[in-house]
């Protein structure tokens, strides 16, 4: 078994969507970002990636190619368990944490576990999803943008 840690931060912006955890959240702004933006998506894959020592999501999807422009994160997902799955590992469990303070995420959750276990292939189970503000302090606190971690446990097939 090995274990793997990600985190990942973007700044709110008008004029863009909202994606995490692979949904769309109705709210007046969205994350800034090469790709969807999406920190909980990011955060999963660098704890993944982390886990397998598999470098980072920048190495694998940088943020210069114009192929991955907008990019829906689920897609990078997907390409992340392919990756484990070619070095033989399965996810054993995935322990996350989003920090925003609006909007609020508890009512997503059980959408985002459910659109995540079908891009990962995974039990619903086996994904964790927590939520909670910065209790108005720093970047996050000012509204100024929204952060996830992840912890991910992963095992040889």
């Amino acid at each position: 078994m090995r274990i793997g840690f990600g985190y990942d931060m973007h700044r709110l912006q008008t004029g863009r969507e909202l994606w995490i955890g692979g949904i769309k959240l109705d709210y007046e702004m969205g994350l800034l970002g090469h790709s969807d933006a999406d920190v909980l998506i990011h955060a999963i894959c660098d704890a993944l990636l982390g886990a397998a020592n598999l470098r980072d999501i920048g190495y694998h999807f940088p943020d210069t190619s114009s192929e991955l422009e907008q990019i829906d994160s689920k897609i990078l997902l997907r390409k992340v368990i392919g990756l484990l799955k070619e070095k033989g590992y399965s996810i054993g469990n995935i322990d996350a944490t989003i920090c925003a303070e609006k909007p609020k995420m508890n009512p997503y959750i059980p959408q985002m576990q459910q659109t995540l276990s079908e891009v990962m292939g995974v039990d619903i189970d086996v994904i964790s999803i927590k939520a909670t503000t910065s209790e108005k302090m720093g970047f996050v606190g000012r509204e100024e943008g929204i952060t996830a971690y992840a912890v991910a446990l992963i095992q040889r097939v």
